[in-house]
């Protein structure tokens, strides 16, 4: 039986898809739906650059930047931004998958499209992040989709923030979906995916708040 992937119908017969994709012996359509996810982080990622969002510390020195320097700084922020996008989709798709794969004995290929599903999600919370910060100036770690905005109110440490703000209603959605994808194309008990996926999302979340709390220069807080 073959399988020819489409990113967008999968919402729209989820049960449909998940037992076709698990009686599957090829699948069709992964690496073209890749390579467009990937340009797709490009345009979202590069389209938040150019709006401004994260580039305060390139605006608070612009009066001692000539006009041309500063349009340079903003080119070269762009630019890091679209290498950004490239390398954490790239990661997204591959990394998870290959270890997901490791844990659960799935066919790698099968785990790669749920990751690229998961990538889809993700970018339209990016995508979500745009009027929240144009319209009411809100970093993506006090969204209200996420429990950083609720922490804050606790305390003013910017790492639990961080932390926190990484925690957002679409990686509980996340969650819940590699959870059900993977318990039904895996025969391993059911605790060892929980352990597994929760472990991983634990791991991210980590790594989110270390950049974000010691590096803003890098990537400004925008992930």
């Amino acid at each position: 039986m073959t399988y020819n992937f489409n990113l967008v119908k999968f919402f729209f017969s989820f049960d449909d898809h998940l037992y076709r994709i698990h009686k599957a012996e090829k699948v069709y359509n992964l690496w073209k739906i890749s390579g467009l996810l990937v340009l797709l982080s490009v345009v979202i990622y590069a389209w938040m650059a150019s709006l401004g969002m994260g580039t305060d510390f390139i605006s608070k020195d612009a009066i001692g930047l000539s006009e041309l320097h500063y349009e340079q700084s903003k080119l070269w922020f762009i630019l890091g931004r679209v290498g950004f996008a490239i390398l954490m989709a790239l990661f997204l798709l591959f990394v998870p998958s290959l270890i997901l794969h490791l844990v659960t004995d799935v066919p790698y290929q099968k785990v790669m499209m749920m990751q690229q599903i998961i990538l889809f999600v993700m970018l339209i919370e990016r995508v979500m992040w745009i009027p929240l910060f144009v319209n009411f100036g809100l970093d993506w770690y006090v969204s209200p989709l996420s429990f950083g905005v609720i922490v804050s109110y606790f305390t003013e440490a910017s790492w639990p923030v961080y932390f926190f703000g990484a925690i957002s209603l679409f990686q509980l959605w996340i969650i819940w979906f590699q959870i059900k994808y993977l318990g039904y194309l895996s025969t391993i008990k059911k605790y060892w995916i929980w352990l597994n996926v929760i472990s991983l999302h634990i791991f991210y979340w980590f790594v989110v708040a270390f950049l974000a709390y010691g590096d803003s220069l890098m990537i400004s807080r925008w992930f």
